[in-house]
This record gives structure tokens, C-alpha cells and sequence, in this order.
């Protein structure tokens, strides 16, 4: 009997104390991932019925429109070839606006598809890159900014409905950026790129010619236009001065007299007002997480609206009559869906879905937010995406993943590529390395001249930190990334050549003098601030760029490699990945070469992404897990 209580004591004791393994997920194909939808835009039809999108549904974008009532989703163009990208309705009709480029080589024009089918190019000049910018407030004429003038500035233009005859109403001579204007044309914000994180705001009186500026030369910082109010009596405006964060300031255009009417821990992304100001509308970029605030201006009230657990609104817009709005709400475990609320019943309705139905979301894993010390102790943020069946009796390999920019941000939204590496078993963390934007301005500058260096250390001690998992096999782990953060990757196998065992190098930087004497001509108002930011090709600090360029320096690369680059490229020319994977492969070490010959710096057709992203997975199954994939 003792002996007995003893056992059952036992068995009882170790039932209570041991950990259920978790059921192992569904693997899912590349194809099935990509099978999801991507969806964008969503403005309102006149009489605030319909909303018009952009959905990759077909295999690349099209233009469709989607009935609020119903749900129900029609196609409005039907490309095969190039991507189409919804822009808004023409006002009193049910004809429609749409962007376009060729093959992604982003000299994007705009387009006039009427109700019948008729399709006109409204900006037809050859190398025209042409930007939508809204509706005069009588609804007759469009504004838009275009480079036909000059290919380096953008002059801003408007055309009168039905007749679409362009009418220059702004010439930009001087290289600074056009950012905004009062309705009544009399007032232009104007930015001046000085750094990365550094610039000027004025405000240009088109009536007296006078311009005066909102920013300061004993407060340096960022500036960015907001909006001017209906009456052009108000400017707003977002800065930095004074603070580590970003936030909201009012402008009185008559006294000059400023107003702080935002202020949060975390950056205003965004800020703007309604179409008769009953709203305003403001973004905060929270912790790598967008957080939005509506305030009702009468009686300065937060505006309450159902919240989509782990969402992150990526997008909104308040319709005309400002008795609705549209949200565009993804989750870590689901791409974007479009939802519009009801001001007034406060009913939220989803109007897509966007997850393939074949994959059930208990199979994917929510993104987490980290954060590890830096070699220097500096503390890095980072977005975690742990697979379900990682243990201590399950150690599985991990990848350092790196962002674009410089400065940009991994944030918790959702991307089917890191789901699908993490649905087979690969951990995933996402750096957020020093230069990274949203932690302040003090976190953002601290790359500066230093690329390749300090924030290649943060991404190193990425991989410590994943080391330290207990199940985590330390003896695993690669790094991917794109555009900045394929430079990283080549970064880190050429100057820390024992760190990684594998990198992922989606059209990477990897000659750093070629690429900042070669941006498109239209990037001209920033190059300044670009050099700045790394250094300028034509001075001294070309020793530098050399140094840091990973191209010449590519003997020391010993771990193998896979590259992918589309041929459209305007801001990482394809000779950059045809030069890396060569003098990579004389090291006779493995080196794979994906080229995508109508793509740009980006992927957006779904072929191409099921054949890169997919040999993604192939190419870390056989170098990284040591399997092949099936």
C-alpha cells in the first residue's frame, strides 16, 4: 500500500509539473501563404456606398471597388501585366483614378478609367513621374505634382474635370519640397531636406511672394507639414524641437503664435482634420505598433471605437459626410483587412478577408516585442516571432532579420515571409538596430557616418541574445534582409564573416559610391540630406564609402549566400547583386542568384514572390537546417 502512494504520489506530482509539448502547426506551402491578399486604399464613392482598393487578388494589383452594404467586391481594371494602384473617385462621377508604373521602376503616371472602360494616361510625358494630390474644394479640378519640367523637382499642377488639361499653379525652382496647400491655392508648405532627421518648413504666400519660415535656426530638428485648416487661418505641423518625440503644433498664420495640441511618449506619425474639421485624426507609432486617436474638435473628446485584438491600423479615412470611416487593420497573424465604422450607430463592419481560408491562424504565431542589450549596453528593440514548437528538447535555427531604410522600422504587422519561415521552424527577430526610426530622435541619428559598424554590432548582438534561448540552436543562425537591410547582410558575412552561418540578401547595397551617385534624378531634393546621413560619394568621405561597401571586401565572404534583385530597380541597380554574387562565387562558396526581370526595388507580383520566397526556404533548409525541403 505504501509503495503504491508512493507511485501514485509520484505520477501525480509529474503530471502537474511537467509541460504539455505543444501541437505542432500545420506547415503550410509558399503557395498557400501567397494565396493571401493584400488590399489598400479605400475611398469613398460620392454617395459613400462603395470604397475603391487595390487587391492583389488576381496575382498582381487591380483596381476594385467594394459595396458597403454587401461586401461584395468588383474588379474595375483587369491587368495582367502591370500593377495597378487605386487613387480615389472622380468627384460626381464613377469614373476613377489610378496609379501605375512599368515593371517597378517607379515612374509612376496617372490614369482617368471611366465607368464605360476608357482608360486615358493623364500625365503621358516620358519619364513623367506624376503624384495625386487631391481635389480642389469645389470638386472641379484635380491637383497633382509631377517632374516633366525638370526631372530632379516636382512642380504641382491642377486639371479641370472632363477637360484634364494640366494648368502649372506652383514652379519648384528652388529644390524644396511642396508638402501642402490651403484650399483657396494662396498658401504652399515648403521642406527643405537638411539631414536625415534634420530639415526646414516654410510657408510660401503665393499672393505677396513673401515666405516665412516655421522652423528655426537656433532649434534645429524635424519638421513636417500637417495640414493648413479650411479657412487658411491655422497651419499645423509635426517637430521634434525640444523633445525626443515628435508631436503636434498649431500655427497661427495671423499672429504666428504656436500651440502644442498633441504630445504623446511615442512619435505623431500623422495628423489631420476632417473634411468639414468635425474630426482629427492622429497616428502614433507605438512600440513598432500604430495607435490611433480621433478627437472630436468641438468638445475635444476621444472618439471610441471596437478594438481588433493585436490590430494595427495602418491606415484611415473619414468619408465626406464624416458619419464613417475606413480602417485598414492587420494583425500579426493576418494580413490587412479594410473595415469601415459607423460614426453614428458605432457598428464596425469588415468588409474583406484576407487570410487564405486554408490557413487556420492558431497555426501561425503573434509578433512579441523584445528588447536585448547592445555591445555598449544601448538597449535594442526588436519584434519576436518564436515557432510554436521551440523547446529546450526542440532547438530550432533562427534568423536576425534587418529592415530597409536607413531608418526605417520592423513593426508587428503582418509579412507571409516571415510566417512561413516561422511555420517551418525557423525563429525570427526582427532588429529595430540603432538608426532605426520610432524611439526617438537621439536612437535615430546614432548611425550617422557610422553604417556598417555599430548598427552591424546591434544585429550581432541580435544574435547573441537568440543564443541565449535555451531553444534556440546556437549553431544555426543566419540573417535576411532587404534593400538597407541586404546591405546588412553582406555587412555582416564580409566584416563578421564567423557571426552568421548563411545570409538572405534581397536587393542589398553592396557598393555604396555606385548607389549614392546613381539615385533617381528625382530624389534630388534629398540627396544633401542623404549624404549627410552615409557620406558623400565626390569628397573625402568616399575613403569611407569604400570601406564600408561590402562588394570590395567580398573575399572575406565564406558562409553561403543567396541573392535576389529585381531588374527594374531604380534604387539598387541590378549590377550591384550581378557584382556580389560574382566575386562571392570566385570564393568557390555557395552562392544562389534569383532576378526577377519585371520587378522593381520590391516585390509585388505573386508569382515571383511564391518562386523567391520559396527558394528562401529552400535555401535555409539545405545551408542552414542541413534538410532539404520538400
Amino acid at each position: 500500500m505504501r509503495y503504491l502512494f508512493i507511485t501514485a504520489f509520484l505520477i501525480g506530482f509529474i503530471a502537474c509539473n511537467t509541460e504539455q509539448a505543444p501541437t505542432p502547426p500545420k506547415q503550410y506551402s509558399i503557395d498557400a501563404f501567397y494565396q493571401n491578399t493584400r488590399i489598400g486604399g479605400g475611398a469613398f464613392s460620392d454617395d459613400e456606398s462603395k470604397i475603391l482598393v487595390s487587391s492583389d487578388t488576381s496575382g498582381i494589383f487591380n483596381v476594385y471597388e467594394i459595396d458597403i452594404a454587401t461586401a461584395e467586391m468588383t474588379a474595375r481594371t483587369n491587368s495582367e501585366d502591370e500593377s495597378y494602384f487605386a487613387v480615389d473617385y472622380v468627384p460626381g462621377t464613377n469614373d476613377i483614378i489610378y496609379s501605375a508604373d512599368k515593371g517597378g521602376d517607379e515612374i509612376n503616371h496617372l490614369y482617368l478609367h471611366t465607368e464605360a472602360g476608357e482608360t486615358t494616361d493623364l500625365t503621358p510625358a516620358e519619364n513623367e513621374k506624376a503624384n495625386f494630390g487631391g481635389w480642389s474644394t469645389d470638386n472641379t479640378h484635380m491637383y497633382y505634382a509631377s517632374n516633366k519640367r525638370d526631372p530632379r523637382f516636382f512642380d504641382l499642377y491642377k486639371m479641370k474635370i472632363g477637360e484634364w488639361e494640366p494648368t502649372m499653379i506652383y514652379e519648384n525652382t528652388d529644390g524644396l519640397n511642396l508638402s501642402d496647400m490651403s484650399d483657396d491655392e494662396r498658401y504652399f508648405a515648403l521642406e527643405q531636406s537638411i539631414t536625415t532627421s534634420e530639415n526646414k518648413l516654410f510657408i510660401h504666400d503665393s499672393e505677396t511672394g513673401e515666405r516665412v519660415e516655421i522652423s528655426s535656426d537656433d532649434a534645429p530638428g524635424s519638421y513636417s507639414s500637417s495640414s493648413f485648416s479650411k479657412d487658411g487661418s491655422k497651419y499645423y505641423y509635426i517637430t521634434d524641437i525640444g523633445e525626443e518625440f515628435a508631436y503636434l503644433v498649431e500655427y497661427d498664420m495671423a499672429t504666428q503664435e504656436r500651440n502644442t495640441i498633441l504630445k504623446t511618449d511615442w512619435d505623431v506619425m500623422y495628423s489631420y482634420l476632417s473634411e468639414n474639421e468635425k474630426y482629427r485624426v492622429s497616428g502614433i507609432n507605438e512600440d513598432g505598433k500604430n495607435n490611433l486617436i480621433i478627437t472630436n474638435i468641438a468638445t475635444g473628446e476621444k472618439v471610441d471605437f471596437p478594438e481588433i485584438e493585436d490590430g494595427d491600423i495602418s491606415a484611415v479615412r473619414i468619408s465626406d459626410s464624416e458619419t464613417k470611416m475606413r480602417l485598414t487593420i492587420a494583425t500579426s497573424k493576418g494580413p490587412s483587412n479594410i473595415y469601415v465604422y459607423d460614426m453614428e450607430t458605432k457598428d464596425l463592419k469588415k468588409l474583406t478577408n484576407t487570410l487564405n481560408p486554408d490557413i487556420n491562424p492558431d497555426d501561425l504565431v503573434s509578433a512579441e516585442v523584445v528588447r536585448y542589450p547592445s555591445f555598449d549596453g544601448l538597449e535594442i528593440p526588436a519584434i519576436y516571432y518564436k515557432p510554436i514548437t521551440a523547446s529546450p528538447d526542440n532547438k530550432v535555427p533562427a534568423l536576425v532579420w534587418v529592415h530597409g531604410g536607413p531608418g526605417g522600422q520592423s513593426r508587428t504587422g503582418y509579412f507571409s515571409l516571415i510566417q512561413y519561415l516561422v511555420n517551418h521552424g525557423y525563429a525570427v527577430l526582427a532588429v529595430n538596430n540603432r538608426g532605426s526610426s520610432g524611439y526617438g530622435k537621439s536612437f535615430y541619428k546614432m548611425d550617422d557616418l557610422n553604417h556598417g559598424d555599430k548598427d552591424l554590432k546591434d544585429c550581432i548582438w541580435g544574435k547573441k541574445w537568440l543564443q541565449e534561448q535555451d531553444y534556440i540552436d546556437s549553431d544555426r543562425i543566419g540573417i535576411i534582409g532587404g534593400s538597407y537591410g541586404g546591405y546588412m547582410v553582406m555587412a555582416a558575412l564580409a566584416f563578421a564573416p564567423e557571426e552568421f552561418n548563411v545570409g538572405v540578401n534581397i536587393f542589398g547595397v553592396t557598393n555604396w559610391l555606385r548607389t549614392l551617385k546613381s539615385i533617381p534624378p528625382y530624389w534630388e531634393s534629398f540627396r544633401k540630406a542623404l549624404y549627410a546621413e552615409l557620406g558623400d560619394p565626390t569628397t573625402q568621405d568616399s575613403v569611407r564609402l569604400y570601406e564600408i561597401s561590402p562588394l570590395f571586401h567580398a573575399s572575406n565572404v565564406t558562409k553561403p549566400l543567396m541573392v535576389l534583385q529585381g531588374a527594374n530597380d531604380p534604387r539598387v541597380l541590378q549590377v550591384e547583386s550581378d557584382e556580389i554574387v560574382e566575386a562571392v562565387k570566385g570564393n568557390g562558396v555557395p552562392v544562389e542568384y534569383v532576378v526577377f526581370e519585371d520587378e522593381g526595388h520590391g516585390f509585388v507580383k505573386k508569382e515571383n514572390e511564391i518562386q523567391g520566397y520559396g527558394q528562401i526556404l529552400t535555401f535555409l533548409d539545405k545551408y542552414l537546417k542541413n534538410t532539404v525541403a520538400d
